[in-house]
């Protein structure tokens, strides 16, 4: 870079006047990372935070030595630079030492450099290194990093290359390791994949060489920092009102509900939304492999995973959480996902009195989710007959709700069946609520909604026993005659 050269060591510059000149240069690389496109809020100001360096910013090598000086400084001479977490007092306490470090690494720079220097030793200190501007915005759902060149975001349901990037690979390496250390898990070459989560309750997943070829991979699907309602499902078209209404009803009378959908496809949003239903005087436990969960209840137990230490010992799958969870007195349970023997656990306390439970499954819709749970329970290593295994799903699943990643980036209900029971060999569905896509708008926004098939669920008979009675438009129905008349 032309902004470096050697020279003799010099003293270390003055500090810089505060008088606006360090401004963020305007840049057109691909995305920003800066918070420039956050629409404003009425809330109240945040806690300050991390400084963020110019989007694209990359330092030259002699910078990776400066950094370590600063950071060696504070492990070992200000031992209580763990508890500084405002960024100003951490700013001014690095200032002097990075001041020393540029001196001795005989390297000038101009004041902004200086800045951006900076911003990038604070956001490792404090943040999750270059990649925390990024986390900081909430219109954007997902960050994922391709190694410490390629960083890639979700905005409004789209992928967008980012001009973010990492120093080198052990730079992402120390990012990753941040994020698990504090959830007591590790990461290396003996155990190379995570899941973890970040304290706002984000998921994370990170594979490390020599699994991941192409450097260190993360996967951040963050969550929003307040949690969506089922108002506001409404608002973005994913549902309508009269749908919602159906689904608070079920929730609350009890029905076993599963929501079934493809990755990214907002299961867990709406597995929050319906958890949201449940009686505020019920005891909820959630068992979940990363809590992401966010129940506003003042009755619940969270329950988690935990994977094998160092010596592949001590792992307690979800398996063996949901049998737990039977001990432990649950008015719900509600997990995070059945992803296999947990699953025929799950249908056992389903058929045994815990009325209300919720999970997710990953599928390609309502009928194939029962074709999932077979696979899924078979998974448990019981050589049950397929009969069997059916019977225990007919008996024990009330409603599927199948949600969908639209071509436009948008995520839609697009069915809800119930399920009636067994006719020889075969499960027997009746949908109650289906997409019906219209068209595609001149900007390729997929038209359509969600709409009642015009069939009184038979489900409507326990929603009804809980004191819960439904107009008959919820379903499609134009009057009582209508309603009555379909219920024979």
């Amino acid at each position: 870079m032309g902004l470096f050269r050697n020279r003799p060591p010099t003293p270390p510059p003055a500090p810089p006047k505060q008088n606006g000149q360090g401004q963020r240069p305007a840049t057109t690389p691909h995305v920003s990372s800066t918070a420039a496109t956050s629409p404003p809020t009425s809330k109240p100001a945040p806690a300050p935070a991390v400084p963020h360096a110019v989007p694209g910013y990359a330092p030259p090598p002699e910078f990776r030595v400066v950094r370590e000086q600063v950071q060696q400084f504070l492990v070992k001479e200000v031992k209580a630079s763990n508890d500084v977490h405002d960024p100003e007092e951490m700013k001014r306490l690095i200032e002097p030492i990075f001041s020393r470090a540029l001196a001795d690494a005989n390297l000038v720079v101009s004041r902004i450099e200086r800045e951006q220097m900076i911003a990038l030793i604070m956001a490792d200190i404090l943040g999750y290194g270059p990649i925390q501007p990024l986390l900081d915005r909430d219109d954007i759902s997902e960050v994922m990093v391709n190694g410490p060149s390629q960083v890639y975001i979700e905005q409004k349901g789209h992928l967008v290359l980012t001009d973010v990037k990492f120093i080198d690979n052990d730079h992402v390496l120390r990012i990753i390791e941040r994020i698990v250390a504090p959830l007591g898990r590790r990461i290396d070459e003996s155990s190379p994949m995570v899941d973890a989560r970040l304290p706002d309750g984000s998921r994370v997943n990170a594979i490390i060489p020599p699994l991941a070829l192409g450097g260190p991979s993360i996967t951040i699907r963050k969550f929003k920092k307040d949690s969506l309602k089922v108002d506001d499902l409404i608002r973005f078209g994913s549902m309508t009102p009269e749908f919602a209404q159906f689904l608070k009803a079920a929730v609350h009378s009890g029905l076993n509900i599963i929501i079934s959908g493809g990755t990214g496809s907002g299961k867990t949003t709406l597995l929050n939304v319906l958890s949201s239903f449940i009686p505020e005087d019920e005891r909820i436990l959630t068992i979940e492999d990363a809590a992401e969960l966010q129940l506003q209840q003042p009755h619940v137990v969270r329950l988690e995973s935990r994977p094998a230490n160092i010596e592949g010992k001590g792992r307690i799958g979800i398996r063996e959480l949901v049998v737990n969870s039977l001990r432990m007195r649950p008015d719900r349970i509600v997990v995070g996902e059945c992803r296999g023997g947990e699953t025929l656990d799950m249908l056992q306390a389903m058929n045994t009195g815990h009325d209300g439970s919720l999970t997710t499954v990953h599928s390609n819709g309502a009928r194939d989710t029962l074709s999932r749970l077979e696979t899924l329970v078979l998974m448990a290593g019981m050589e049950l007959p397929l009969r069997a295994i059916r019977q225990q799903i007919a008996s024990a699943i009330d409603v599927i709700v199948h949600q969908d990643r639209m071509r436009d980036g948008t995520r839609k209900v697009t069915q809800c069946s119930e399920v009636l029971g067994m006719e020889g060999e075969t499960i027997v569905m009746q949908d109650i609520f289906r997409f019906d896509q219209t068209g595609i708008d001149e900007d390729g926004k997929i038209l359509g909604e969600l709409r009642p098939t015009g069939l009184r669920p038979r489900v409507n008979e326990r929603i009804e026993q809980s004191g819960i009675h439904l107009p008959p438009s919820v379903f499609g129905l134009k009057d009582a005659d209508n309603w009555y008349d379909n219920a024979r």
